[in-house]
């Protein structure tokens, strides 16, 4: 079995485009995979980025997917193993945000739109993916998804977008755990849950106390360095762990109480503006 997951390898990124998704692929790249295919639903961007990428060497493809309709994801699976095989690498990054009080969310464009491309999106992708996965041991293989601080505590201005990350915490835990009782240890499974990320997603959100806002390299270095030791959850910065231990220990108006006045964390989203359609 080859000791590096990446060199080699085929890797799959959603929400590859731009921001996080641009930097996990090049990181591929750097690392050895054989090929990347590049999913996001800005076809020009990323044929632009594949076709800026192809000097390397590596085989970088770009598909316009919208990861937010299964036949598409299908579609997508398709395309990608007909062109260069099944991958041994997949990120699961596209997403997009909504911040508002809940009931001020749209039923369709704001709830059901963030839990198709948030959580659904990853689930169904994965599925399609697994068994192929599964089935190789030859190598290493590595389920990578990126959720959100946002799944560890609640926050107002944030519910639907709390849930969508709740959610894939859950199911990226529960997925290990069966992956590993039935022996397939071959493919690690690892979740990364970053406080906010300077991509523009969440432009106005404020940093709770001791907690930065992140740089999109910072953030995708310790999601990277997590995935290629299968490390099941990736928690950054520091503060991240610490709220959600918090909160697992302490009475739930206790913590309240702290969140608001004393760390702030209920405040984080009181100027967010965000920046629309951004994944």
């Amino acid at each position: 079995m080859s000791p590096h997951p990446v060199a080699g390898a085929l890797v799959l990124v959603t929400g590859g485009a731009r921001g996080m998704g641009e930097i996990y692929v090049r990181r591929a790249i750097a690392a050895g995979a054989r090929a990347v295919a590049i999913w996001d639903i800005d076809a020009p961007a990323a044929e632009s980025l594949a076709a800026s990428l192809r000097p390397s060497g590596v085989d970088v493809r770009a598909y316009r997917i919208d990861v937010g309709d299964l036949d598409d994801i299908r579609r997508g699976v398709d395309a990608v193993r007909a062109d260069l095989g099944d991958p041994d690498v997949l990120v699961n990054n596209a997403g997009i945000v909504r911040g508002a009080p809940f009931w001020e969310h749209d039923p369709v464009a704001d709830i059901e739109a963030t839990m198709r491309i948030n959580t659904l999106a990853a689930m169904w992708l994965t599925r399609e993916l697994l068994p192929a996965m599964i089935a190789d041991a030859s190598r290493p293989k590595r389920v990578l998804t990126i959720a959100s601080a946002a799944g560890t505590v609640a926050n107002p201005g944030m519910s639907v977008y709390a849930a969508s990350k709740w959610a894939l915490i859950g199911w990226s835990e529960s997925m290990r755990l069966d992956l590993a009782k039935a022996g397939h240890r071959h493919v690690g499974v690892t979740v990364f849950c970053p406080s906010f990320v300077s991509t523009g997603m969440f432009e106005g959100a404020r940093g709770p106390l001791l907690t930065p806002i992140l740089a999109p390299r910072t953030a995708t270095s310790a999601a990277w360095r997590g995935m290629l030791r299968a490390k099941p959850v990736v928690m950054r910065p520091w503060t991240v762990k610490l709220g959600a231990a918090l909160r697992g220990i302490l009475p739930t108006r206790v913590w309240d109480a702290i969140a608001g006045p004393v760390f702030g964390v209920y405040r984080s989203m009181d100027r967010f503006t965000g920046r629309a359609g951004a994944r």
